[in-house]
């Protein structure tokens, strides 16, 4: 084989490789596309899960320990709930500390589906808070 045709091959194999493992634990949007979240979903896979974990939407950037976290491991929204302000505040000035979130990620009607698809599903795996035996709630 020549020179040219083994770096051919090569080629091709690897990039037969890249298409193998970039679709390795990716789940993809398990959103309906009926759903007026669907939209959110996407953007937030396509922009924000290089950073972020979403199971639902396959996104898995969050660090899983603190030993092996890196400098951009952002916040599980598998655990942490949003409010489409939160969102819209944290989209529009790079996170809440202005450190490794580029500011205006996504703008316009993509930054809101994205605020409302987070408000709305963000923390579903959360443990649901316990009310203390006896406490009313009116301190």
């Amino acid at each position: 084989m020549s020179r040219a045709g083994k770096i051919a091959a090569s080629a091709a194999a690897a990039c037969v490789a890249a298409v193998a493992i970039s679709a390795c634990g990716s789940q993809g949007v398990d959103v309906a596309k009926s759903s007026p979240y669907h939209a959110g979903a996407v953007i937030f896979l396509d922009h924000c899960s290089g950073c972020h974990t979403m199971t639902l939407v396959g996104a898995e950037g969050s660090a899983t320990s603190v030993q092996n976290r890196l400098r951009t491991n952002a916040p599980n929204f598998d655990f942490r709930k949003e409010t489409v302000q939160n969102v819209l505040y944290a989209i529009e000035n790079g996170g809440f500390t202005g450190q490794i979130m580029p500011e205006n990620i996504v703008v316009g009607p993509q930054a809101q589906q994205v605020a409302q698809f987070l408000a709305h599903y963000a923390g579903y795996e959360a443990p649901k808070s316990l009310t203390l035996a006896g406490s009313s709630g009116n301190q």
